[in-house]
């Protein structure tokens, strides 16, 4: 970890000095049971105000508004807009880079390649013919770069990531173990008379913008003709699957086990709780919110706001709870059948 003065924090992340000293230095997030006289916590009301003060941190980053009625004199207090997230990007800024590696002597690098300044590659990694590395990139074990493939500067992409020709990452993009990115999408033409399949040609890019991260076993397809794309700030959890022709927005959030199928748009901030299904050339419109395990039928247009959508089909969680506590009041009345 890395120790910033409070002061450097506040020049950095903003913020309002409430009490302490501002010259004293923190190095790590904590919460309450682990904390010492180092560590970063927030509370974000007065009980759990109360229950950080008595753990006696370094520093505590509290809502503005909220008074400390007898605040310790060895911590110290700032306030802020959104404590939660003043304490995250406090914790980018205290984490420790890892060490600067270089090519590691098991890894096999195409001597076309270009290999920007401050890389690691590390043991068993693949790097083909043309791939283009930013600075500062870091490579893990196994990972594969097919011949042509771009990664931007500051990524990270963890063991066994598999990267095909065709794709482009931005900078400070985080891909996670086992994850697919570029793959042939699950495009086939079936033959009326014989009812064999031939594959569409699955000959387009993938671009992923930046600071995108990208969970573990995730796969992406490549456009089919086209571009698949990713756009900055998207983040997609583990086992998370979009097919060809997919446009996601910025800062889409896409939980465990989301499906997209080809050729569907995401707009701008829309979230999916785990499980989400979205069929093929759907459109869902900025900020639209998924509940778990719902479904979007194919050729469907989502653009309802400030609420959560639920079911298959998805309809507002209100309407989508009257209809089952209807079906399950009809189902009691229902008469019983002899086989029971």
């Amino acid at each position: 970890m890395k120790n910033w003065t409070i002061a450097n924090l506040i020049d950095q992340l903003g913020g309002t000095w409430v009490a302490g000293d501002l010259s004293r230095t923190v190095d790590h997030p904590a919460q309450p049971e682990q904390a010492s006289s180092t560590s970063i916590l927030f509370a974000e009301s007065e009980p759990t105000l109360a229950v950080a003060l008595a753990a006696r941190p370094g520093l505590i980053v509290i809502p503005r508004g909220i008074v400390p009625s007898a605040p310790f004199a060895a911590t110290a207090i700032v306030a802020c807009d959104q404590p939660r997230l003043w304490f995250a990007r406090a914790a980018q800024l205290l984490r420790s880079l890892l060490p600067v590696e270089g090519i590691h002597p098991a890894a096999v690098v195409a001597t076309d390649a270009r290999i920007a300044e401050e890389v690691t590659i590390g043991p068993c990694a693949v790097i083909g013919s043309g791939v283009q590395i930013g600075a500062h990139t870091r490579i893990e074990a196994g990972t594969v770069l097919q011949p042509g493939v771009t990664v931007g500067a500051e990524c990270h992409l963890f063991p066994r990531v598999v990267v095909y020709s065709g794709t482009t990452l931005g900078d400070r993009v985080i891909v996670h173990a086992g994850a697919v990115l570029g793959a042939d999408g699950f495009g086939y033409v079936r033959d009326r008379q014989t009812g064999r399949y031939t594959q569409f040609p699955q000959q387009g890019k993938l671009v992923i913008e930046d600071d995108v991260e990208i969970g573990a076993n995730t796969t992406i397809d490549r456009g089919a003709l086209d571009v698949t794309r990713i756009g900055r700030g998207v983040k997609l959890d583990n086992l998370v699957h979009i097919g060809h022709n997919c446009t996601i927005g910025e800062d889409v959030v896409m939980a465990s086990l989301c499906g997209v199928s080809g050729s569907s748009v995401i707009g701008d901030g829309a979230i999916l709780a785990g499980q989400v299904g979205v069929g093929d050339h759907v459109r869902i419109g900025p900020g639209v919110i998924l509940g778990g395990q719902a479904g979007v039928l194919s050729g469907k247009t989502v653009t309802t706001t400030g609420t959560v959508l639920w079911g298959t089909p998805v309809r507002p969680l209100r309407q989508y709870l009257r209809e089952l506590a209807t079906l399950t009041r009809l189902a009691r009345k229902a008469p019983r059948s002899t086989e029971e």
